[in-house]
């Protein structure tokens, strides 16, 4: 009984002495304190860095010699600072989403034209007047009368609208 009471002494013991290592703490823009072993993020602004490590400063800001150098401070400030690397990989995911859209863009092009061209053929052929026929459901083959070939005109001529631009 008595060991069990000493190694919780010397326990709760090593734990307050043990120094915590690089504590962090801050306020984000939201007003939510954060505490970690890590620095915070770059956009957060030094007055709410409420505690730091004490080995650890960052170095402070050169006062401003003018008002312009005052102004492009603080819009330096407002602009989050990007790592390069990051700044390169967002920059080139950009281009390959506009590549693939324009792609895309082209390829949808490409099959436009060919309707409207497969339309005005058709359209060219019901015009003509000569005899069309077609398989029907049952595997026969019928002619077009005039109503179902006015029917299928003003179908083709509908593709034409919409596919030739």
């Amino acid at each position: 009984m008595q060991w069990d009471r000493a190694l919780w002494i010397a326990t709760a013991a090593l734990m307050v002495a043990l120094p915590v290592h690089a504590q962090w703490k801050w306020k984000d823009g939201k007003g939510q304190v954060h505490i970690s072993d890590l620095p915070p993020p770059r956009e957060v602004p030094e007055k709410d860095v409420l505690q730091r490590p004490s080995e650890v400063k960052r170095a402070p800001a050169a006062p401003a010699a003018s008002a312009p150098a005052a102004a492009s401070a603080a819009v330096a400030q407002a602009k989050p600072r990007l790592d390069p690397e990051l700044e390169a990989r967002r920059a080139r995911a950009e281009q390959e989403q506009k590549a693939q859209a324009k792609a895309l863009e082209d390829k949808n092009a490409a099959i436009r034209a060919d309707n409207c061209q497969r339309a005005k053929q058709n359209l060219a052929t019901l015009d003509s007047g000569i005899r069309i026929t077609r398989v029907n459901d049952k595997g026969e083959r019928e002619f077009l009368d005039d109503k179902a070939r006015a029917e299928e005109v003003q179908r083709v001529r509908q593709v034409i609208q919409s596919e030739c631009r």
